[in-house]
């Protein structure tokens, strides 16, 4: 069978490890293809995966989510969630963006099938079985 994708083991790890932070958890998407858009950004921005942080996840994530829906009621909703009412640290979070993309060579575009390849690794990890619903831009259980 060919890969699709270059994901190791390790990316996984550490995308599992970020998810284990209780806040994190209210604010997942409810698009599972993005979550797995964040697993594959993490391993093409070339760092080691003890390396990744919170702030990563979320850079990750915003990224996804511009490739994939561009929601701005997500995107305001990571803001608050990682910077409260602080807006002013929305320029920092843009210029961690773009290094993180130039991190990547700018290859931002994730397949299904890679998609599909990443969650197959490990399909019984809980985030990949829930069902979550968007509502007035909070998600619900």
């Amino acid at each position: 069978m060919k890969h699709l994708s270059s994901v190791l083991p390790e990316h996984h790890a550490a995308f599992t490890r970020l998810l284990g932070c209780p806040p994190l958890t209210v604010l997942l998407s409810p698009h599972q293809y993005l979550l797995a858009m964040v697993i594959a950004y993490f391993s093409r921005a070339g760092l080691f995966p003890w390396e990744y942080t919170r702030i990563h996840f979320f850079l990750a994530l915003y990224l996804a989510n511009e490739m994939e829906e561009d929601s701005q009621l997500q995107k305001y909703d990571m803001f608050f969630f990682l910077y409260e009412r602080n807006l002013a640290q929305i320029p920092k979070f843009q210029k961690l963006r773009y290094e993180f993309i130039c991190c990547m060579g700018w290859n931002l575009r994730v397949t299904r099938e890679e998609c599909e390849e990443i969650q197959a690794y490990d399909p019984g990890l809980w985030v990949w079985r829930r069902d979550r619903k968007l509502i007035l831009g909070t998600l619900e259980p």
